[in-house]
């Protein structure tokens, strides 16, 4: 069993179709559809979504871009300076999370620090991103297989990369499907009781 983010299209399912029982995500990039039929049957939410995605990848990924291509160079400045690495992580919750005005509308400042203080205190900006880096040059060829695996997806409603099911079942074995009126990327962290029940629910019948 395993729960993702789903950053990684190519990763637990893919590679480890015979050692993984299932997979929830709480995060499932589906791109528009090139095939302009296929497009057509999108709902209006569907539309919506996509085009969230879309006008905001080219500005939120730059941190992704840096991360995939130049991690090391990054892991020098991130682990010098302890303001550095809290304003790399902290924009990310303001800017991902079910907040108005500050990160703090979402997750405890308290939580928030303790976050970035993993990362300071261990040193570990290099490491973190080698998931990027990895990402950025897979070792396998992408998959190109419906994934077998049963996949459950969580989304949350200020996630700016809410997933469309119609597409995401082209590519994925759904069996479980939930969305909540709140919470964001960070939804682990922002409503961590909702993302527990879903995972519960979800796995309950894999025991």
């Amino acid at each position: 069993m395993a729960a993702d983010d789903g950053r990684d299209q190519n990763g637990w399912g893919s590679g480890h179709t015979d050692h993984v029982v299932a997979i929830h995500l709480n995060t499932l990039l589906t791109p528009p559809p090139n095939d302009p039929a296929e497009a057509a049957e999108l709902t209006d939410d569907d539309q919506a979504r996509l085009d969230l995605l879309t006008r905001s990848e080219p500005e939120m990924s730059g941190y992704a871009k840096i991360q995939g291509t130049r991690p090391q160079t990054l892991a020098y400045a991130l682990t010098d300076s302890p303001v550095g690495q809290l304003a790399w992580i902290a924009e990310k919750f303001k800017e991902w999370t079910d907040s108005i005005d500050v990160p703090e509308d979402a997750v405890t400042r308290d939580r928030l620090l303790t976050n970035v203080m993993l990362y300071w205190l261990t040193a570990t900006a290099g490491s973190s991103a080698r998931h990027y880096w990895e990402a950025f040059h897979p070792s396998r060829p992408p998959r190109t297989e419906p994934l077998e695996t049963p996949t459950g997806v969580t989304v949350f409603a200020a996630d700016l990369a809410r997933p469309v099911r119609r597409l995401a079942e082209r590519d994925h074995n759904i069996v479980h499907w939930s969305e909540f009126d709140r919470g964001g990327h960070f939804a682990v962290m922002e409503e961590p009781d909702l993302f527990a029940d879903d995972i519960r629910t979800f796995f309950r019948p894999f025991r």
